[in-house]
């Protein structure tokens, strides 16, 4: 199974896509978020160590980070990883090549969710949750039928996350531009980058996804 990077900025979707890609063939997401909350509360040894960083209010560190990923490639079985959330600069890709390497395995595809930033601003600015099932809406693309009331469940607690404003998207935007997308032009110097329209209907993206992985 295929080791892939999903690359792109805040809302592209990439959270979304693993999810369908562990469903329908069996892959792993490896997101460092997650990786990070369930290390912190796991009792071994780094574990312990990313408490101690997270406790004193610090950045978890690129080796802490990739010693997290090096566990997940040796304890796991069967299907391929996604990297979702990693590597998000040039020295993290770097680290990563040498332990997908030190481990005998490779890195197959990288793809690259791209979009347009204002149609992507107007996508996560309009986007809202039912509180009580996660069912996703939009103000313009998917509104619920009636107003306030989800239609898969029937609840009425629609909540919308506090950096889905303009102002806090640009922000993460602009990190994004800083410190990763650097990673674009280091992938595909390497013959590993491939894109997909992060801003299509979703099923047309896990098509696109698919033909890049099934070449």
């Amino acid at each position: 199974m295929p080791n892939i990077i999903l690359l792109g900025p805040p809302g592209a979707g990439k959270g979304t896509q693993a999810k369908r890609l562990e469903e329908e063939r069996g892959m792993v997401q490896l997101s460092t978020g997650d990786m990070l909350r369930a290390a912190k509360t796991s009792g071994t040894e780094m574990g312990k160590r990313v408490a101690e960083v997270m406790e004193r209010g610090e950045l978890v560190t690129d080796e802490i980070v990739i010693g997290l990923i090096e566990e997940k490639l040796s304890g796991a079985q069967g299907g391929g990883f996604i990297f979702d959330g990693f590597p998000r600069t040039l020295p993290q890709a770097d680290a990563l090549g040498r332990l997908m390497e030190k481990m005998g395995q490779k890195l197959d595809a990288v793809i690259e969710m791209q979009v347009d930033d204002a149609a992507l601003v107007a996508r996560i600015t309009g986007r809202y949750t039912c509180g009580d099932c996660g069912a996703v809406y939009h103000d313009e693309t998917k509104p619920t039928k009636v107003e306030g009331t989800c239609d898969v469940c029937g609840g009425h607690k629609m909540t919308r996350r506090a950096d889905d404003n303009a102002d806090a998207l640009k922000t993460r935007l602009m990190e994004y531009y800083k410190k990763t997308s650097p990673l674009i032009g280091y992938y595909y110097a390497k013959d590993q980058l491939s894109g997909v329209d992060g801003l299509a209907e979703m099923d047309s993206v896990s098509k696109a996804i698919a033909g890049v992985l099934d070449r």
